[in-house]
Order: C-alpha cells, then structure tokens, then sequence
C-alpha cells in the first residue's frame, strides 16, 4: 500500500513539473446567456463561459473560472477540463436581471468576457390578507402582503382608500403592517411591490382589494358651559366635561379638558374647571375621551364680549426734536357702556424705571430723551389689564452746521460738483446752495448714503469763495456753511518757448536751453518734441510755471525744429510755437575760415604785383639819352633809391643840360620837379605806363610852353602820354 502512494506522489509529481513547463496563451473568452439575453419570468437560463487556449502539451491546464454580476462575484469554480463552463439560473426572476462577465485565470495570465445584460419581464401579482375584516373604531388590525415567487430587494406599498400611508422594503417576499382605523365606515386596502436591480426598480400590478367594515362606539364625551348667555370679560366661566352614559368596558377610560393648546384639567368619568373669562384667550373649548386606541372628541366655541379694548398710545407732534416737549396719549377706543362707566378706567404710562398715572384722561406731557425710547400705555377696570402696543418715540437730531467741498477739482469754466453734507441730522434733511446768500438749488436727503450734490460753473478762481450752503430738517431755521473753500484749478493758456541763447548766436559746442512757460495752475507736466520723432525727448511734472530742456555740447546734429506741450490738472494740453534751431559753426572755426581766406587775398594780390611788373616796358642800354651828362653821384642815387626785389627794371635817366640862358631855369626847375615825383613815385604801384623811360626830343626855345612852371605838376594826370 504504501509503495503505491509513493508511486501516486512520483506521478503527481512528474506531472506538475511537467504542467510547469509547459508554454501556454489564452486567446479568448467569451460569455453567452442562453436561450436568450431578453427572457420571461420563470424561463431556465444558462450562462456559458467559453475560453479558447493554445499550450505546448495534449493535455488540459488546470483554470480557474468566475462569474460576476454587475461587478459582484456569485460563482466560481476550479476545472482541469477544456470544456466550457455552465452556470444555471433556473426559473429566473426580475431579480436576476443584470450584467454577466466570466473570467477565467490560469496560473499568472487571466482574461475577463464581454459583459452580457439579461433581461426579465414580468412580476407575480400580489396577495393581500387581513386578520379581521370587521373591527370598531380605533382598533388595530394586522395586513399581510405578499409576492408569490419573488427574490430579491423587495419595497412594500400599502394603500387606504387610495392613498399610500406605508411602505417598506424587505428582503423577502413578503411584509406586514398594521392599520388603526379611526373613521367609521367602509374602507378598502390593497397593496403592491417593487423589486429593486441595481439603480432601477420594476413595479408590480395592484393586488386584490380588501374591505374593512368599521362600527362607532356608543360611548361618547359632554361639554357643558356656563353661563350659557352673553359672556363679559371678567365674569367667572364654569366648564363641565363628563361621560353621560357610561357602559362596562375592559378598557380605562380617560377624559382631558382643553381650551385651544392649554390642557386646563384632567380625570376619568367628569371634569369641572372654572376661570375668568378674557376676550383676548382663545374661545375654542374641547373636551376629549380616550378609550384603549378609541378617541372621541367634543369641542365648542364661547364668545366673550370685551369689557374695554386694548388702549391706543400716540405722540403728538408726530416728530419731536431731541429735549422738546411732546403730547403721550393712552386712550381705549371701545367699552361696554352697558358694563362700565368711563370714570372707572384708568390710564397709566410705564418707562423702563417708573410709571405715571393719569387717572381717566390718560394725556400725558414729557419731554424727549436724548435717544430712542420705548413707551406703554396700562388700560385697568374692574380687575381687567390691557396693555397698548409699544411705541417707540426716536427724537430726531437737530441737523449739524454743513460742510462744503468739492468732488473731484474745481476746474476753472469747467462744471464742477460740489457736496453738501452735515455730521449729524436726523432724515429727511434739506439741502440749499446758496450764491451771495441767494438761493440757487434744493436737494433732499432721504437716505443713510445718499448725498446733495451740486454742479456750477465759475469763470473767475475767487468766484469759488461766493458759495455757501443751507441744511434744514425741521420747520426751525436752517444751519449755514461757512463759504465754500478749495482749491481751484486754472486751464493752462499762453505756452511760449524761450531759447537761450538767441538763435543768431547758437553755435557748436553751446549749451542750449529751451525754456517752456505758460499761464495756468502747477503741477504742470512739460514735454519736449522734436518734429520728426513722435516720442517726447523729455518729460517733467514741476509745480512751477515753466522749466527748461538741455542741450550739452551743440553740434550740426541737434539742428531742428522743436516744440513744448504742457497739461495739468484741467487736461487741456497746449502747445507752444515751433522754433527752428540752426548751429552755427564754432568761433575758432570762423576765424581760421577767415585767417585762411586773408591769407588767400593777400598771395593773390602779391602774385598780381609781380605779374603786372613783369609786364611794364624796357628801354635799351644803348640809347643816348639827353640827360647822359648827369653827375655819377646822381645815377647811384636814383640806383639806390629803385633797387627793389624786382632787379630786372632799368630806369632811363631824363638830365637837363646845364641852362647858357638864365632865362631857361625854370625849364630845369620844373624837369628837376618832374624826375622828383616820379623817383618818389610808390614802390610796386600797379600803373602799366613807365614814366622813368620817357625822353624828350625837343628842349630849345622853339616850344615856349614847356618852359613855364605849372604848380599841380605832381598829379598824374598832368604826366606825358606814355610811349609804348
């Protein structure tokens, strides 16, 4: 034996070393329901699950399967089989409708179906049973409904007459509950079910219809009330609940007496409670009995004719001022004259700390508080006390002096809003804008938030100080502002662009300074412009008038034309002329222009001396000149007198001969004049014409007019035409 058990434990062995070697994939799993997804009550489903597997060997790995509905495992099952898996639902129900999956695991691989949705239609009609169907009133009875065949989450409905008064849910197929019929007569109860899948719920038909005779009960309550007549506030009541005709019972019986929520007394067989009747209590009295689960009840109604109604308490004046005096009047309407004469009602005023009686006038004069206070009027006759409604007496608040300011800035010839508003002040308060002490505007302050506002316009900034402001809340003359003080902003106006310096004198390497300025109320934001660039070269809010923009170091480049904006407070923007700004060349660079220039003329005009001198006419050395006697010393000092940086000029010597006539001096004199003034004659004077060459053919008396002395011998003008 035990060599066969060794022998089974070798081939188990083998076996599953084997299985664990083997190579295996699942390639499918289906699930199928059959006969069919959509089924009738009662019809027997199957659900197959169905796996195709490829492995290495003949034989069958071992799985496991598991079946689910909507997510909840109900059935699993291991197999060493190929073959598919069965799970039966027979004779299925609503209960069974759902989703199906099938999941099959073999060692670590597994592999879930598609899910399958099986559907049920059709529910068993309900049964509805009673332990009595004949009961007295207030008796409990039990009913029992039930769902032949049903499984599942199951809700009971029960019905009366119709209507639905329970219901429960149960997991059986069937539910009791009990019934307390307080009613006499015939009444008829059904009941149906539902059976809960999931998230839906699929309702039975109604079931059979029972009916429940109910009989009254002969025992009944008595209310009697005395007395029974017209009834006075203050007249004494007697009330009576009792049992007239009392029959044997194994139940105790239990009488209470009521008047509307207030139980006033309690007993068994009869009740007698007496009170003082008050028109302002409830007049509804019940007189109500309770054997075992029976209640019968009686009620009546007492009317009670008020002795005097509940006083009235009014102020007068309708609106009193903090510490004025005011009017409070207590005073009832209606008294039963018939009953009570006006002499015996009294008034009285109560406060929070005393009261004031005023016998019958009930008039009482106060004066109000500084605060809110609450008031209440005492009405008394004959032991009855009625209280008047609270009346809250607020004392309004005297409206306080008004400020003034303004909204926002005054701009000048602009609309601007002023607000008028005082500290304290009780609502509604009048608002007046004044001018001069004349009356301009009203506005009235009804609201906590609201404020008076006010729009003018003013053309001077001293027109401002001319407004003034009235607050009124009572018939009383009105508190006055003191004149309207603020600020007021002047439109900028007149912009002009000042340059230093001047732009005739605006050179290289200069500091320039471009000055705006206008007219008008600081802060006042500058900006710069060239035109050409839309950017402004320089931006400056200063609370002066005017500023300036700086140029360091001028030169050609900052050429151009430029302009100044200007805008405050107002936002009108103004704009000053253009100027156009032209650098001139620096100092040093004119000058060396000019030094340049002069010393241009100055070479020019030197090479036209020596170029015109170059030019003037030679005599030759050969030529025998009349003045050829002329002492040696004289020649040398002519010589000397012309020797220049031009040594290619020769001058041919004019010599008068030694006059034999006395008579002929003065021809010498004057050609002794005549060499003179041409020897003296400027060194390097541009004249073409050489008058130091010109030789005279005819010195004898034959030609008288030479020989007489002419005094303007110098100009020349007078000098000889020239030979060329």
């Amino acid at each position: 034996m035990g060599l066969l058990l060794l022998l089974t434990y070798t081939l188990l062995s083998s076996w599953r070393m084997v299985d664990a070697q083997r190579s295996f994939t699942i390639r499918n799993i289906t699930l199928t329901i059959e006969p069919s997804t959509d089924v009738t009550r009662d019809t027997n489903v199957t659900l197959r699950c169905k796996a195709i597997i490829s492995s290495s060997g003949p034989e069958a790995l071992s799985r496991k399967y598991a079946i689910y509905k909507d997510s909840y495992l109900i059935y699993n099952k291991t197999s060493n089989t190929s073959q598919d898996l069965l799970y039966p639902l027979p004779e299925v129900r609503v209960s069974n409708i759902g989703e199906y999956k099938c999941k099959i695991t073999i060692k670590d691989k597994e592999m879930t179906s598609e899910a399958e949705k099986l559907t049920v239609k059709g529910l068993s009609k309900p049964l509805l049973t009673f332990n009595k169907t004949v009961v007295s009133e207030q008796e409990v009875v039990t009913a029992t409904c039930t769902a032949p065949g049903e499984t599942g989450h199951l809700y009971f409905f029960f019905y009366k007459d119709s209507k639905e008064i329970q219901n429960y849910q149960v997991n059986s197929n069937q539910s009791e509950a009990t019934f307390l019929f307080s009613s006499v007569g015939m009444h008829k109860i059904h009941c149906t079910y539902a059976v809960l899948v999931k998230t839906e719920s699929f309702k039975s038909g109604e079931s059979n219809s029972v009916s429940v005779s109910v009989k009254e009960l002969s025992i009944k309550p008595v209310l009697e009330i005395y007395p029974q007549s017209k009834i006075y506030e203050g007249e004494k009541l007697n009330i009576l609940c009792i049992i007239r005709e009392l029959q044997p019972s194994s139940e105790s019986i239990h009488l209470y007496l009521s008047q509307g929520t207030h139980l006033l007394s309690t007993g068994s067989i009869k009740v007698n409670h007496s009170m003082v009747a008050l028109a302002k209590d409830p007049g509804d009295f019940e007189c109500s009995l309770e054997i075992g689960n029976v209640i019968k009840v009686v009620t009546e109604k007492v009317s009670v004719t008020e002795l005097f109604s509940a006083p009235t308490l009014t102020m007068s004046p309708a609106e009193v001022f903090q510490k004025e005096y005011m009017t409070l009047t207590c005073k009832s309407e209606r008294f039963a004259t018939e009953r009570l004469n006006k002499e015996e009602l009294t008034y009285t005023l109560e406060q929070a700390t005393t009261s004031m009686t005023s016998s019958n006038t009930g008039v009482f004069p106060i004066k109000a508080l500084q605060y809110d206070f609450n008031y209440t009027c005492v009405a008394r006759a004959k032991g009855i006390m009625k209280r008047s409604e609270t009346l809250t007496v607020r004392p309004k608040v005297s409206v306080s002096t008004p400020k003034m300011s303004v909204v926002g800035r005054a701009v000048l010839g602009q609309p601007f809003r002023i607000i008028c508003q005082s500290d304290t002040g009780s609502l509604p308060i009048n608002y007046t804008l004044l001018r001069d002490y004349s009356p301009l505007s009203t506005t009235s302050v009804k609201q906590p938030n609201q404020q008076a506002i006010f729009t003018v316009t003013i053309n001077k900034p001293d027109e401002i100080s001319r407004y003034m402001c009235e607050a009124k809340n009572s018939n009383k003359e009105g508190s006055l502002s003191k004149r309207l003080n603020a600020a007021v902003i002047v439109p900028l106006s007149h912009p002009t662009l000042t340059v230093i310096p001047k732009l005739s004198e605006i050179s290289e390497g200069d500091d320039l300074y471009l000055i705006c300025g206008i007219n008008g109320t600081p802060p006042v934001t500058f900006k710069w412009y060239r035109v050409g660039n839309e950017q402004p070269l320089l931006t400056n809010t200063t609370n002066t008038n005017s500023t300036y923009y700086q140029i360091h170091k001028l030169s050609k480049e900052h050429s151009g034309i430029y302009y100044c904006e200007a805008v405050n407070h107002a936002n009108n923007l103004v704009r000053s002329e253009k100027v156009t700004i032209d650098v001139q060349l620096a100092l040093w660079k004119k000058a060396l222009i000019a030094g340049f220039c002069l010393l241009l003329v100055l070479v020019l005009v030197v090479v036209c001396v020596l170029y015109f001198r170059s030019k003037r006419v030679r005599v030759p050395r050969a030529a025998v000149s009349v003045w050829s006697e002329r002492p040696p010393e004289a020649v040398h000092d002519e010589l000397s007198s012309v020797v220049s940086s031009e040594p290619d000029v020769e001058y041919t010597e004019v010599v008068h001969p030694q006059p034999v006539d006395p008579a002929k001096v003065p021809l010498r004199k004057g050609t002794d004049t005549v060499y003179s003034e041409l020897k003296n004659s400027p060194h390097g004077a541009a004249d073409p014409h050489d008058y130091g060459s010109v030789e005279y053919t005819a010195l004898n008396g034959e030609q008288p007019e030479i020989n007489h002395y002419h005094p303007n011998i110098n100009s020349y003008q007078d000098l000889p035409v020239p030979v060329d």
